[in-house]
């Protein structure tokens, strides 16, 4: 298996659950925005199962050394915050989808099963119509999310074109522990799960009635796990990944507040910021039909270990 942004935060949980299913596992990551922390103790302990190629996917080199011997490619490399596109939308749009389609030439290159792609519920845009299913009109309201829709529109041309199975999913505002809590980018949960620990009010874009459906890490690796090894062949099909259930930014700055034993500290509103969405919802309809995916890990129990293992975390700091 070969793994794209494998050090990152999906990524990297996802190459811990190919690991411990007795995959091989090779990693590509230029470490941009990731760091080898968490692989070190994968690549000291088992080298002949994991290895790690440091370069972009924007390296043809680099690619062909990562997909060789894989049957299944998991890309997730990207550039994945909607402020920083509207910063730097060229670099964006370079990552995102002109290092999909590098991807996908050196899977269809290395005569890989399938490509597995991570794309975003952003594609969706704004649309009032909810839960949000796989057929409505995409209308991306940012670069990142033009970009990503893109990298879905190549997996399907290169599916039909190429005959390479392929398979996009839209996940839905993921979370979890090892999401990076410190950046100027940082979503939602571990921004407000860093402040709240501290003992300072967690900040929100807008007023909070804005809902989003919160979506643990394992609940995605599931699902990306089954489209990798569905044996129905893929051929670009977009798949939705989420849990089916939404609640306000409001409302998941108060769980993790309770989590964090502050219930008390209310959020501080800022003006809201462009590209971002006002509500999101996941039908799973063909999620379950297509991949057999049902989220297994509840938002309640997935907040109780996220915010457990950042308090962990930040005690060591």
């Amino acid at each position: 298996m070969c793994v794209t942004g494998g050090a990152g935060f999906i990524g990297g949980h996802l190459v811990d659950a190919l690991h411990s299913l007795g995959a091989s596992v090779c990693v590509i990551d230029d470490l941009s925005s990731s760091s080898l922390e968490h692989l070190d103790e994968l690549l000291a302990m088992e080298p002949e199962r994991v290895s790690f190629v440091r370069g972009s996917i924007l390296e043809d080199a680099a690619l062909r050394d990562a997909v060789r011997g894989a049957s299944v490619v998991f890309h997730l490399a990207a550039i994945g915050s909607v402020p920083r596109s509207i910063e730097d939308p060229e670099r964006t749009w370079q990552v995102n989808a002109t290092g999909t389609m590098r991807v996908l030439q050196a899977a269809k290159a290395a005569g890989l099963e399938r490509v597995v792609y991570a794309a975003s519920s952003s594609a969706y845009g704004d649309s009032p119509t909810l839960p949000k299913v796989e057929s409505q009109v995409p209308a991306p309201r940012s670069p990142y999310a033009a970009s990503k829709l893109a990298g879905e529109h190549l997996v399907s041309a290169w599916s039909h074109a190429y005959g390479l199975s392929g398979v996009s999913l839209r996940y839905f505002n993921v979370f979890g522990p090892r999401q990076p809590a410190d950046s100027a980018y940082a979503a939602v949960v571990p921004s407000f799960a860093r402040r709240l620990i501290a003992g300072e009010p967690p900040t929100m874009f807008g007023d909070g009635s804005a809902s989003r459906d919160f979506t643990y890490v394992a609940n995605a690796v599931l699902a990306t796990l089954l489209a990798g090894s569905a044996r129905l062949r893929t051929s670009g099909e977009v798949v939705n990944v989420g849990t089916g259930r939404r609640v306000t930014i409001r409302e998941v700055a108060q769980m993790i507040a309770e989590r964090c034993n502050k219930p008390g500290l209310s959020p501080t509103e800022l003006p809201a910021r462009p590209g971002d969405v006002q509500h999101s919802l996941a039908s799973l309809e063909r999620a379950k039909e297509l991949i057999g995916y049902a989220p297994a890990i509840s938002l309640e129990e997935g907040l109780t270990e996220t915010v457990a293992w950042y308090m962990r975390v930040l005690a060591k700091a």
